[in-house]
């Protein structure tokens, strides 16, 4: 019997980049302190939250293979998150209007019962066009994004704030990888095709 895949993590964005590869698996909330380390990079903070996750997960599950992600964006060494308020959305996308942002996207993959795992960053630059305060108001107003790092869904409205994207990977920027991904799970023996 194949081991349980277990998405450590309650995103529904996530959730639905998942649900894409057709694979049984289930949900686990990971209840992790995602506070960054004392000088901690961003894309280090990435890195080590996505292994964080998998393992808090692995403590129940310890013969499942478990996905583990986490995402931050940063611009001119900033870090921007979920902004969980109108108020803060409207002021990340005034900070965010006519820069690049980097989208970075820890992935970790871990196998409880061997042990093995495998962690990965993927960026996904992101440049916003210039916005006025019309259109901020306007999207937020159609598309609260207040749940999403940057204030802005690529995979929905938000697409009309940018002006390009460059990285190896549309999902990653939506937050789970799914080409290293399906690269990983292949390497642990799980069969996506």
């Amino acid at each position: 019997m194949p081991p349980k895949l277990i998405l450590a993590s309650t995103s529904p964005y996530r959730r639905e980049l998942l649900g894409r590869l057709g694979l049984a698996f289930e949900v686990a909330n990971p209840q992790t302190n995602e506070s960054p380390l004392t000088n901690e990079a961003p894309e280090a903070m990435a890195l080590r939250l996505s292994e964080a996750k998998a393992r808090a997960v692995a403590q129940t599950h310890p013969e499942a293979i478990i996905i583990g992600s986490d995402q931050v964006a940063t611009v001119d060494g900033k870090v921007y998150g979920k902004p969980g308020s109108h108020e803060r959305a409207v002021e990340q996308l005034h900070a965010l209007s006519g820069k690049t942002v980097n989208f970075f996207t820890g992935l970790c993959l871990l196998n409880a019962r061997t042990g093995e795992f495998e962690v990965r960053g993927i960026p996904t630059l992101v440049t916003f066009r210039e916005l006025n305060s019309e259109e901020i108001e306007n999207y937020l107003r159609r598309e609260p994004a207040y749940n999403c790092a940057g204030s802005a869904k690529s995979e929905g409205l938000g697409i009309a704030l940018m002006s390009s994207m460059r990285g190896d990977d549309p999902n990653a920027l939506v937050g789970l990888p799914l080409i290293a991904l399906c690269d990983m799970l292949r390497k642990q023996g799980v069969v996506v095709l």
